[in-house]
């Protein structure tokens, strides 16, 4: 079943445990058995390598913990999801990794085919959940590289519990129509890295949820889709809080924000702080920096309260651009908890050729003066 190329790699081809490229045939139970023998190889680099073709998967779990210290999953071809998207259940996920130690996930391509799963919410019917394409749950030291993901039924990508990751080169694509394709979805997680990817999607390209840490995103194109956004934060009472988080060296074309905070409008003992926007450039973006913590979808759940989140020390340098909108810069902070430590340097923001406006609420007096 195996064949090595170098003493300490031995490669697991999935077409060797019954998969077959043609796309159609449900290639499921032989990338479980082609795991399951890297994962239990015991050398220092295993090897599942999915050849070039089409591979058809429905929802697959690849478990740890590995005997083998490092596992490569090398995908030279597309991995598809089945055409009927009640195929994926109500899971919530199509490919899931869980508690692996020492992973990589080199090229390749994902088609959740979701168009038909977005036509039914558009519809108002009621129709499953939508599977998040590639899902890692408490896994540590992974490396995601050259990665194209295209039309997820739900969010593309997401790092939830994990340590030290890098998500490095990749394209997640989805219409700008298409309900909550979000691109990057990182939570509960320390050291992770994003650099060097394009991210158009309906919904944020990066979205950042509580418990996140160490968080460094550089290179980064963002567009169409809902920007950059930290939250929304604050809808659970107890709720990790997020800090230590970068974006440098980005542009956003078209999106409906750049940089967002956003926490609901109810008590939270969640936090942000410590976080740095810098060298961002903004076309034609409605909301080029905002953050918002008036959130209440619907108006149902927090009405008439404030939101517990307490934002503080964020930075804002070197952004410029066009904003799609006369209000480019907007602080709309909660009144229980009002942001301290807000820093803008060397904001250029245009609308139609002439500077911006903007608005604050409840923010501290050195804020003022900076505007």
């Amino acid at each position: 079943m195996a064949h090595s190329s170098n003493a300490a790699e031995v490669s697991y081809n999935v077409m060797k445990f019954g998969a077959r490229a043609d796309g159609k045939t449900d290639s499921t139970q032989a990338f479980v058995k082609a795991w399951a023998s890297a994962c239990s190889s015991g050398q220092g680099n295993a090897v599942m390598y999915i050849p070039k073709g089409r591979f058809l998967l429905k929802a697959v779990v690849f478990r740890g913990p590995c005997k083998t210290r490092q596992v490569t999953v090398r995908i030279d071809g597309t991995l598809v999801a089945p055409t009927d998207y009640r195929a994926l259940g109500n899971s919530g996920y199509w490919i899931l990794f869980i508690e692996v130690t020492g992973l990589r996930v080199l090229g390749g391509s994902l088609d959740a085919r979701g168009s038909a799963l977005w036509a039914c919410r558009k519809s108002g019917k009621s129709c499953p959940v939508g599977a998040r394409s590639i899902t890692f749950n408490w896994a540590n030291n992974v490396l995601v590289s050259g990665l194209t993901s295209i039309n997820s039924q739900a969010t593309h990508l997401v790092v939830n519990s994990c340590n030290n990751v890098v998500v490095r080169n990749v394209k997640l694509i989805a219409p700008s129509e298409s309900p909550n394709t979000d691109g990057i979805h990182v939570q509960s997680s320390t050291g992770v890295t994003i650099t060097g990817s394009i991210l158009q999607t309906g919904d944020d390209c990066i979205s950042i949820g509580p418990g996140t840490r160490n968080l460094y995103m550089s290179n980064i194109k963002c567009g169409p889709g809902h920007g950059v956004s930290i939250g929304s934060l604050g809808k659970d009472l107890k709720e990790d809080g997020v800090q230590n988080v970068t974006l440098t060296n980005a542009v956003f074309s078209g999106s409906d924000n750049g940089v967002r905070i956003k926490s609901w409008a109810r008590p939270s003992t969640g936090f942000v702080k410590n976080i740095l926007f810098q060298n961002i450039i903004m076309r034609n973006v409605k909301n080029p920096i905002i953050i918002d913590q008036d959130y209440c979808p619907n108006n149902q759940g927090c009405p008439s309260m404030s939101s517990g989140v307490k934002i503080s020390q964020v930075t804002y340098r070197n952004i410029q651009g066009t904003s799609g909108t006369a209000e480019a810069v907007t602080f709309y902070c909660s009144p229980s908890t009002p942001c301290t430590g807000i820093r803008l340097q060397d904001i250029k923001l245009t609308y139609l050729n002439k500077p911006t406006t903007s608005s604050c609420k409840n923010i501290g007096d050195d804020l003022k003066h900076a505007l």
